[in-house]
């Protein structure tokens, strides 16, 4: 069902750099193959939406301001084009929308109503509640794994870099697909706390120098140098680039040309990859909870975000867009 009045939905715009405000904006029109979502969660991402933030986002086409940040919303199929798919009332993971007329929408999700088509959407089981907002970096993880390959990894990490979110998704893929439990380096003491069923460490406390797999989730350009002298020497080892860099890298050539280095960049996930993780979620094998630790309502946006991206006792902050 078509309706021809403007509709408008609150979300988070990013009006500059560092300027935050909750707006209502004028919604899109559906098409037959669309879908409307009534948001309940949707989550801050300290990677990208960092850099949105902060202005500090190398230039992509579509990058401009005002914008709607966010591609981690959970919510509900409220109405449906005559050729969608999906039902009313299911649960659907939202990964950005093109929603909104009066901002660009990068990524357009961090709103309490999206338009989107209908097979954009992907439908989730009913209580999964706000853990639906951590399938976007459980696939971004498992894609860093798998290099868009679903039948049998593409790498194993044995070492990550980084104990926030990404990290702690990309040692509990190990141990969801039964592979061996990878080392963590983690840098922030309050990160380094609790049982994990892996060993998390600060880097000095590592003197390894013969790791196959390491997975940097840090998106720090400084450490490559130092990664790739913890490779196994003989071109069995491989560094994974699956963090965001504002900063071009660089290494040494003679270090990595002793080690037979490889290099891997880990693009975004595909929808092949989303598939994957929440069949893992809903079989039981990977294990979500404890990686929410803040909610907020929009209303306190500019404190969510705040907290997101300097409290490092802050895993993922979650807007909940619904009482």
């Amino acid at each position: 069902m078509h309706t021809a009045a403007p509709q408008h939905a609150r979300a988070i715009v990013f009006v500059s750099p560092q300027v935050l405000a909750v707006q209502s904006l004028q919604l899109a029109e559906m098409g037959p193959a669309d879908v409307e979502v009534e948001v309940a969660y949707s989550g801050i991402s300290t990677g990208t939406e960092r850099l949105l933030w902060d202005g500090t986002m190398p230039p992509f086409p579509g990058l401009s301001y005002p914008l709607v940040p966010g591609y981690e919303s959970v919510g509900t199929v409220v109405r449906r084009g005559a050729g969608a798919k999906l039902d009313i009332g299911e649960t659907v993971f939202v990964p950005g929308s093109y929603s909104f007329k009066e901002a660009a929408n990068v990524f357009g999700g961090s709103a309490e109503r999206l338009i989107l088509a209908d097979n954009r959407a992907v439908r989730l089981p009913a209580g999964i509640g706000a853990r639906g907002v951590l399938l976007a970096l459980a696939a971004t993880a498992y894609h860093a794994m798998s290099g868009g390959r679903h039948d049998v990894p593409l790498g194993v990490p044995d070492l990550v870099i980084g104990h926030g979110v990404m990290g702690r998704l990309l040692a509990r893929l190990n141990l969801a697909l039964g592979l061996p439990p990878p080392t963590v380096w983690e840098t922030q003491a309050t990160r380094r706390t609790g049982n994990h069923g892996y060993p998390v460490v600060h880097p000095d406390e590592d003197s390894r120098k013969n790791y196959r797999g390491v997975y940097d989730v840090s998106g720090d350009a400084s450490l490559l140098n130092t990664l790739i002298g913890r490779l196994q020497p003989g071109g069995g080892g491989e560094v994974v680039l699956a963090g965001f860099y504002k900063e071009d890298l660089r290494f040494a050539y003679a270090p990595a040309f002793m080690r037979e280095a490889r290099i891997r960049i880990a693009a975004q996930w595909s929808p092949g990859d989303l598939l994957a993780v929440t069949g893992l979620v809903q079989s039981g094998k990977l294990d979500l909870e404890g990686l929410i630790t803040h909610t907020e309502s929009p209303e306190n946006a500019q404190a969510a975000y705040t907290t997101a991206f300097t409290d490092p006792n802050c895993l993922k902050m979650v807007l909940a867009w619904r009482p």
